[in-house]
Formats: structure tokens, C-alpha cells, sequence
């Protein structure tokens, strides 16, 4: 009688791990009726990746893929990739899953105007801040508005685990949140952003080594972008508000 009850329990558990396990997977990629009644938009819906193209390129690259209702950049060589759609003043939200020693990165703001994706497009920096050299810079961790605005390292989680970001850009001024955590406040174009960005590689800092950079984050309309650093990434629940 025991044995047969500690097996209704044991059996009792696992049931509700399983549909709770189900029902946090089938809530990926979503939007609920309120966010619909807002006006977010899903920028991957955990099936195809319809909303993206290369840099300069109409499509995508096939080492962009699906896998298991993420968007994983799967391989060397994808290239980075770009929303279709530009956005002006928006609220973006996203989750991402860097690999041990991986580095990667979410800009904004993007034009096709310079050579690279990031030659005038700000980046929010993704790393494994744990096993990367980067780690070694403040303004290079996860979270940092990149080479200008170090985040809190508080803020990280280790590569293997899901880590949040909320990006909202107003009328040019930026605001940046790692899981719950505020990384960036900050104006581009005021005196401060000027400031930082002197004294980074976009301005023509770092002994003069970086001048490549012309129109570095002036732009206030752009697309969303995601990096390809040669390491495997991940993404989910990737939706975007505009704020206009």
C-alpha cells in the first residue's frame, strides 16, 4: 500500500513537471492578447526566420536555422543579419544563449551606408563573460553598450543559460536592460555620448587605430541586427514595440 502510494506521487510530480515544462515552452515566441492589443510585433515566431535577412543581402544565410524553437546561428560564415523592416523609436525585447567562449551582438539602428554592419550601428555586446578575452574590457561584457557604456556585471548569466535584454530608444535617447538590471542611459549625440565615443574605436580612439566609423550612431531610424562573431548563438521571444 505504501509502495503503491509513493508511486502515485512519484507519478503525480513528474505529470505536473511535464505540463508545466510545456506549457513554459509553448509560451515561447508568443504574444499574448494584451501585447497584440499594444501593437508588439513578433520578430520570430519559433518556426521561420521570415522577418530577417543578411547585411546587404535580400536573404538569409543557411547557417541561420531553426532549432527547437530558438534562432540559432548554427555555424561559421552565416553572416551577420538585419530585421526587413526598419524601426525608429521602439521598445525591443529578446533573449539570447551564448556559447562557452562565444561572443556575439544586438545592434540598432542600422543602415547599409558603411562596409560593415557595425560601422555606424551601436551594439549592445553579447559574451561569455566567464571563458572570453573580452571580459578583460568593462565596456566589452555582455550588456555593455559596446567600446562605451560598461554594464554592471551583475547583470550576467554564464553561457549555457538564457540571459534577458530590453532595448528602448526614444527620440535618440537609449536605455538598456540585462535580466532586470539597467546597463545603459544615455543620449546619443549629447555631450556625454561625444565623450565616449572620443575616446572609443568608433570615434578614432584606441591610438588611432579605428577610422572607419564616419556617422557612427547618428542615425535615429534604423534596422534591429544580430552578429555573427564565428560563434554559435541562440535567440528567442525576439518582439519589438514601436514607439512612434
Amino acid at each position: 500500500m505504501v509502495n503503491n502510494s509513493f508511486h502515485i506521487l512519484l507519478a503525480s510530480i513528474f505529470s505536473v513537471l511535464v505540463a508545466g515544462t510545456f506549457q513554459a515552452h509553448a509560451n515561447e515566441n508568443q504574444l499574448s492578447a494584451e501585447e497584440q492589443a499594444q501593437g508588439w510585433e513578433l520578430l520570430f515566431n519559433g518556426s521561420d526566420l521570415s522577418h530577417w535577412r543578411n547585411f546587404k543581402q535580400k536573404d538569409l544565410n543557411e547557417k541561420w536555422v531553426v532549432v527547437d524553437g530558438t534562432m540559432k546561428l548554427s555555424g561559421k560564415g552565416g553572416g551577420d543579419i538585419m530585421t526587413r523592416k526598419s524601426y525608429r523609436n521602439f521598445d525591443l525585447r529578446l533573449e539570447w544563449n551564448i556559447s562557452e567562449g562565444g561572443n556575439s551582438g544586438i545592434f540598432i539602428l542600422v543602415d547599409e551606408a558603411g562596409d560593415k554592419i557595425y560601422s555606424r550601428a551601436p551594439e549592445i555586446q553579447i559574451l561569455d563573460n566567464e571563458r572570453h578575452l573580452d571580459r578583460m574590457i568593462d565596456s566589452h561584457r555582455s550588456g555593455s553598450l559596446y567600446d562605451m557604456v560598461p554594464s554592471h556585471p551583475s547583470s550576467h548569466r554564464p553561457a549555457g543559460q538564457w540571459n534577458q535584454v530590453r532595448i528602448k530608444f526614444v527620440d535618440g535617447f537609449l536605455e538598456v536592460w540585462q535580466n532586470e538590471v539597467k546597463t545603459v542611459n544615455i543620449t546619443l549625440g549629447d555631450s556625454a555620448w561625444e565623450t565616449l565615443l572620443d575616446a572609443s574605436k568608433f570615434g578614432g580612439g584606441v591610438m588611432g587605430l579605428f577610422s572607419d566609423f564616419e556617422g557612427f550612431g547618428e542615425g535615429r531610424e534604423g534596422h534591429i541586427g544580430l552578429q555573427d562573431h564565428s560563434d554559435p548563438v541562440s535567440f528567442r521571444n525576439l518582439k519589438i514595440l514601436p514607439l512612434d
